[in-house]
C-alpha cells in the first residue's frame, strides 16, 4: 500500500529521543545499524508503517490496539500495543516476536517472509508509534486504498466509532441511521467487528466476506470512478459452492465453514478472498489438486484441531467440538477436495 501522508512530527523527535537513548546505554534491537538523521527516521518508520499497514492490521488493528474482527477469534488475543506499557515491551521483545513468532499463540515467525530491515523497520515503528507514543496510524479508508468517495458513507461513522451502539433500538434511529447501520453491518463490520453494543453478553455471529468493495484492486492500480459499482476481484470467492445433497453431517460442517474457516480460506475454499491475500503464508487453498495431493482426513483433522506452526491458522479444538470438527473435514472433503479416508 502507498504511504497517505507524512509522519506526525512529535513521531520522529520521540524516535530521536528514543535513539538517543540506545545510543548512551549502548543498547539496540539488532547489530543493525541505528538511522542517524531525521530524513532516515522518518523513512524507516514510513516503511515500518506500510509494512505493518500490511501484514499486521488485521489482527493487530490499523492503531495497535487489537480491536479487530480477527482479535475476537484468536486465543490468547493480539497484543494491544497501546495498552501496552513501554517498560515491557521494549524494541528487542518486538524484533523476537515478529522474527521468531510467539508459541502457543497465532503469531507466526516472519524471519522467512520480511526481510532483516524489514522486520527492523516495522520493530522500530510498532514500538515507536504505538507502545510509547500511543498514536494513531495512518487512515486506511483513502482513494490510494481504493476506497472512492468514503464521506459518502457517514451515516456509517457513529457506529464505527463507537458513538451509537450496533444494537440500540430501533425506533431510536433515523432513518439515515438505520440505512447507516445496515451497510455498518453488511460490510464495515468484516475488519470493525461489532464495535460497540450496550449489551456485550450477545452472541454476534459475523458473515465472512471480503470488502473493500469500491473498486479495490492488488497492486497500485485502481479502478476510474465510473467502475465504482462495488464488483471487486475477490467478490466472486465470497460464493460458497451450491451442493443439493449434502448430509446432515455437511450441512453442519458447512454452517461452521463458512462462518468461522471462510474468513482465511474464502467461502469458496480458495483462500483468495481479501483476507487471504494479506496473510502470509497464505491459506491453503482447499480446492488446488496439487496442495491437497498429500493431505488425509487424518491428518487435516488434526490441523484443525492443533493449529500449524508457523502460519497463522490457529488452534480450534477449543472452540469446536471433535464432532464439529469432524463435520467440517467431511464437507471440505465434499464441496472442495476429494480426501483419502471417506467413502463418497
Amino acid at each position: 500500500m502507498k504511504p497517505i501522508r507524512r509522519l506526525h512530527p512529535d513521531l520522529i523527535v520521540l524516535c530521536l529521543f528514543q535513539l538517543a537513548t540506545l545510543c548512551s546505554l549502548q543498547v539496540g534491537a539488532s547489530d543493525a545499524p541505528l538511522p542517524s538523521t531525521t530524513a532516515d527516521i522518518e523513512r524507516q518508520l514510513e516503511k515500518g508503517r506500510k509494512i505493518y499497514n500490511f501484514y499486521c492490521y488485521f489482527c493487530h488493528g490499523y492503531s495497535g490496539d487489537a480491536k479487530t474482527l480477527a482479535a475476537r477469534f484468536l486465543t490468547p488475543p493480539p497484543r494491544n500495543f497501546i495498552a501496552t506499557d513501554p517498560e515491557r515491551l521494549n524494541k528487542q521483545r518486538i524484533l523476537d516476536a515478529i522474527s521468531n513468532g510467539r508459541p502457543a499463540t497465532a503469531m507466526k515467525p516472519f524471519r522467512d517472509v520480511l526481510a532483516d530491515d524489514d522486520i527492523e523497520a516495522v520493530t522500530l515503528y510498532v514500538h515507536t508509534a504505538f507502545v510509547v507514543g500511543k498514536q494513531p496510524n495512518t487512515q486506511y479508508h483513502t482513494v490510494e486504498n481504493g476506497w472512492y468517495e468514503h464521506d459518502r458513507f457517514r451515516d456509517s461513522f457513529p457506529f464505527a466509532t463507537g458513538e451509537i451502539p450496533l444494537d440500540a433500538p430501533d425506533d431510536s434511529l433515523t432513518d439515515k441511521q438505520k440505512m447507516g447501520l445496515q451497510v455498518y453491518l453488511e460490510s464495515c463490520i468484516s475488519c470493525h467487528d461489532r464495535s460497540h453494543v450496550k449489551d456485550p453478553t450477545v452472541n454476534w455471529e459475523p458473515v465472512a466476506t471480503s470488502y473493500p468493495r469500491l473498486g479495490f484492486k492488488t497492486g497500485d492500480s485502481l479502478l476510474p470512478p465510473d467502475e465504482k459499482s462495488g464488483a471487486s476481484p475477490f467478490a466472486k470467492h465470497d460464493i460458497a459452492p451450491s451442493i443439493s445433497d449434502l448430509s446432515s453431517v455437511e450441512q453442519l460442517g458447512e454452517s461452521l465453514f463458512q462462518q468461522n474457516c471462510a474468513f482465511c480460506h474464502a467461502a469458496d475454499g480458495t483462500g483468495k478472498n481479501w483476507i487471504g491475500t494479506f496473510l502470509q503464508p497464505h491459506p491453503r487453498d482447499l480446492t488446488d489438486p496439487k496442495v491437497m495431493a498429500t493431505m488425509s482426513s487424518e491428518h487435516l483433522t488434526k490441523v484443525i484441531r492443533d493449529g500449524l506452526a508457523n502460519t497463522s491458522m490457529p488452534a480450534w479444538k477449543s472452540v469446536l467440538n471433535d464432532e464439529q470438527i469432524d463435520a467440517v473435514v467431511r464437507y471440505i472433503h465434499r464441496a472442495f477436495h476429494p480426501l483419502p479416508g471417506f467413502l463418497d
